[in-house]
């Protein structure tokens, strides 16, 4: 797995790589364009964690994402204090890798 300095050499490098598709977190499944992704019907394929080192408003994950039915995208979640409410089935799978 690759590392990156910043988020957006992630996501940049990501778009690069076939990651084209913007998704977004929504409490119990994932949103692109096409609309609603269940945790049951995406894979996470690489993961990156960035740590904020002087505002805590910076920590942020990145994940690649393949759906079953073939978009491959990114998903960008920032924890912490500004994190979002999610099911627990969510939790389980942003948590996994």
């Amino acid at each position: 797995m690759k590392v990156y300095d910043t988020v957006t050499a992630a996501i940049e490098d990501l778009r690069k790589r076939g990651y084209i598709t913007d998704f977004n977190l929504v409490f119990d499944s994932i949103q692109c364009n096409s609309g609603n992704v269940r945790p049951e019907d995406f894979d996470i394929t690489e993961t990156y964690r960035f740590e904020g080192d002087t505002d805590p408003g910076d920590e942020a994950v990145v994940y690649a994402i393949e759906t079953k039915s073939g978009l491959k995208g990114v998903l960008m979640y920032g924890y912490g204090v500004y994190s979002e409410d999610m099911s627990e089935d969510m939790i389980r799978k942003l948590s996994h890798r």
